[in-house]
């Protein structure tokens, strides 16, 4: 199992639309990750500058962020890409964090 970092970034005040879209994830694209072999998929907010953590452990050599090329990944980025900083595509800016440490 791989662990994967990334952070990516949300427009000023958009906190709570973020949360909410999350909590209310499609069923297909929560079926897609997990299909894909990501699991414990979690994400962080750095509320003083904006900046989404976020933590994935995957099965195998890709991750959500490989996904890209999926109709489902395409249309949830056109959802999000309002409210988050975006590529020309509505990919979400987003940098690979390289770990550091891990303590088991």
């Amino acid at each position: 199992m791989k662990r994967v970092a990334f952070k990516m970034y949300l427009n000023e005040g958009q906190k709570e639309a973020y949360q909410k879209r999350h909590n209310e994830i499609w069923p297909e694209l929560k079926k897609l990750l997990k299909d894909s072999g990501v699991s414990e998929y979690s994400i962080f907010l750095d509320e003083e500058t904006n900046t989404l953590f976020a933590f994935q452990k995957v099965a195998g050599d890709g991750g959500s962020q490989d996904l890209g090329q999926n109709e489902i990944v395409q249309r949830w980025w056109k959802f999000m890409s309002d409210i988050m900083k975006t590529n020309e595509d509505n990919s979400p800016v987003s940098v690979e964090l390289p770990e550091v440490f891990y303590m088991e």
